[in-house]
């Protein structure tokens, strides 16, 4: 997510890092069977509490950990700041309406193309140059999202469809404005998501007539999902992400895209269709091949727009 010099890191730093980025994808795959198992509450409902909770752990971490508020980080960084915790609102509402409303796997499947998106918008808004095998590999991304929602015209699961892609796209759009911003830290922004959440979810729940209490599974579930699924997963991801270069943590990533489906499969038998497992082949085949690709090449710098 951010443009930095690396130095090798040692085995044993390789090693650590590995296993905090695994642990992160672990820890985020667990979002649909957490949704799964939420009975009565509604998209605004479960991202209000998940924003609580996310905003008060990261709070806590990032004062322990800095010494600072994450207000005053937030101040240095400006206006990205802004825009990238307000794309990520859109991205977790759109991934939790998108898993309530069609499968896990076509779910997680669909938010992989987040990357791509990135790419594009990188080259559209930062000038940032996008190597041919990227652009390939984006193609290919984009026929196994059409073999994936090929035939599936209920309304329903179509909307769930739309709802992911919108969520890959708020990442999207959170990676580039970070970059934009020059940001060396994703967790103050992410911080600022959950403030810019609670608010919103909570207009939204009280416009729409929706208790603000919930029941004790739902309620705890949520606050549950924005401290391990949200923080501890990104904090972990942060702390691995320092010693390991891009193309391997785009590699890593799809051990959330696979893990997902699983879990649900195992716990709640929930299986995946013909069509989402075929385009999903394509879509992680082009995602591997991409981030092998591009294996020892260093990332650009970032350009004005």
């Amino acid at each position: 997510m951010t443009v930095a010099t690396q130095s090798f890191p040692s085995g044993s730093e390789r090693k650590l890092g590995l296993f905090y980025v695994l642990m992160a994808g672990g820890l985020w795959s667990t979002v649909g069977l957490g949704i799964r198992l939420i009975e009565e509450a509604v998209v605004w409902q479960i991202l209000l509490y998940r924003s609580v909770s996310l905003s008060l752990f990261l709070y806590l971490f990032i004062r322990l950990r800095t010494g600072e508020s994450p207000l005053v980080q937030l101040r240095r960084t400006g206006w990205p700041a802004l825009i990238a915790g307000l794309a990520l609102v859109v991205a977790y509402a759109g991934g939790i309406f998108a898993i309530q409303s069609t499968t896990v796997a076509n779910a997680m499947l669909l938010f992989a193309t987040a990357p791509f998106m990135a790419a594009a918008l990188g080259w559209i808004v930062l000038r940032e140059k996008v190597r041919l095998a990227t652009w390939i590999a984006l193609l290919a991304a984009i026929g196994g999202v059409a073999v994936m929602i090929a035939g599936e015209v209920d309304g329903g699961a179509m909307l769930g469809n739309v709802a992911a892609l919108g969520s890959a796209f708020g990442f999207a759009v959170f990676t580039v404005a970070l970059r934009w911003g020059r940001s060396v830290e994703m967790l103050p922004a992410v911080f600022l998501s959950g403030l810019l959440g609670a608010v919103i979810m909570g207009i939204i729940c009280l416009a729409a007539g929706l208790p603000l209490v919930l029941s004790v599974q739902d309620g705890g579930i949520a606050v549950g999902m924005g401290v391990f699924q949200v923080g501890a997963g990104l904090i972990l991801y942060t702390l691995g992400s320092r010693s390991l270069p891009a193309a391997e943590l785009t590699l890593l990533s799809m051990a959330e895209v696979v893990l997902g489906p699983l879990w649900v499969w195992i716990f709640l038998g929930e299986m995946a269709a013909l069509n989402t497992l075929l385009g999903g082949a394509i879509l992680l085949a082009a995602i591997a091949g991409n981030a092998i690709s591009g294996m020892r090449r260093q990332p650009p710098p970032i350009t004005s727009p």
